[in-house]
């Protein structure tokens, strides 16, 4: 199985968030949590993003409609 992950600045670019709203919804627990990578390195998965993003778009969804 192969996992991409996604570095910070891909993250805030796919999401359109901040670094500090990022880290205040994981804190919250509203956004994935990131995987260390070795160090101070952090990653997140793509899919994961992507189904968060996916949560986001149908929820706006069903609150306009």
């Amino acid at each position: 199985m192969t996992h991409t992950i996604l570095r910070l600045p891909d993250v805030k670019a796919t999401t359109g968030l901040s670094r500090s709203t990022i880290y205040q919804r994981v804190s919250d627990g509203t956004f994935p949590r990131p995987v260390g990578l070795g160090g101070r390195a952090v990653g997140w998965l793509e899919a994961e993003i992507q189904d968060w993003l996916q949560r986001r778009i149908e929820a706006s969804r069903r609150v306009a409609g």
